[in-house]
């Protein structure tokens, strides 16, 4: 008896189920807004499958031929230069199938794969990725694609923490890991370095809390105020300040605050003939306020 009930539910979950059109709703504003999602045609997928197949055997070509010509015409190039730079590919979808806004023209193909990189030079990566691919339904070809992406905790590089802060003495930040900050600070850098190049000593107070703290490479701590900018450039002929490297960091889970290191070589000539030039890395604290609120410099003599 019991055997007999599950066989009549599980055949009406079937039943139920084969009665089912659509699912969902599209959200996003335009034509198809509110409108319920079906399934597309195995087709599309099969597309998107050939396509897989293509890039993992890095046949630039081949797989290029399952997109429109205007996807290739903005995207075709960056494709091929990825595969110059790769030596191994694996994508390995373990769930893909095609869905449709109920009215549009197009199949989107949602696929989740976990992909395996290794590129010429010897760098290694593994992620897991959700794609979707946009399938135009009178081609048949891919006309769109959108990717997201989760990097394994063990990747060689592409992670968004590493590292660790230790500090001077233990504190409640002690063990954190590292995070780089985006709040503008490399663009500020940038400028602040053109106009420090310029000798602009209005333009340079803008960067600057009045008053910061500067620790010199000689040991020397200064309290650094706008005043003092009126007259900095006054023995300088030229400065010619040439970052290689400028990095915005922060300690996890911490304010906004952070710090930018900059590595690079500063040359000045000074009005008297004389020549000063070192390579430089230099620490500058930039506050909640998004203002540089202490600089630590240390130095190295170059020839």
């Amino acid at each position: 008896m019991k055997k007999l009930i599950l066989i009549l539910f599980l055949s009406s979950i079937t039943v139920n189920a084969q009665k089912i059109k659509s699912a969902g709703k599209w959200m996003g504003d335009g034509e198809f807004k509110n409108q319920p999602m079906i399934f597309g045609e195995d087709n599309a997928m099969e597309t998107v499958m050939k396509a897989i197949e293509a890039y993992n055997n890095r046949d630039t070509d081949l797989e290029l031929s399952f997109y429109t010509d205007e996807y290739v015409k903005k995207n075709g190039d960056f494709l091929r230069e990825w595969h110059e730079k790769t030596s191994k590919l694996n994508m390995k979808p373990w769930v893909i199938f095609p869905v449709k806004i109920k009215g549009d023209d197009r199949t989107q193909v949602l696929s989740w794969s976990v992909e395996e990189r290794e590129w010429k030079n010897g760098s290694k990566q593994k992620q897991n990725l959700m794609e979707i691919f946009v399938i135009d339904d009178d081609s048949g070809k891919i006309n769109n694609f959108v990717q997201w992406r989760r990097n394994y905790p063990d990747n060689e590089f592409g992670l968004s923490s590493g590292g660790k802060y230790l500090g001077k003495k233990d504190n409640e930040y002690t063990g954190r890991k590292i995070v780089f900050s985006n709040r503008g600070e490399t663009k500020k850098m940038e400028a602040f370095i053109s106009a420090y190049n310029q000798k602009d000593f209005e333009a340079c107070k803008d960067f600057f809390v009045d008053g910061s703290l500067v620790y010199g490479a000689d040991g020397s701590k200064t309290t650094f105020t706008h005043e003092m900018w009126n007259t900095y450039f006054e023995n300088y002929d030229s400065i010619n300040w040439k970052p290689y490297s400028i990095a915005p960091l922060k300690i996890a889970d911490t304010d906004p605050a952070s710090r930018v290191e900059v590595y690079g070589v500063e040359e000045r000539i000074m009005t008297n003939g004389e020549v000063w030039k070192k390579e430089l890395i230099e620490h500058l604290y930039f506050n909640i306020d998004g203002l540089i609120e202490q600089v630590v410099q240390f130095e190295r003599s170059i020839e």
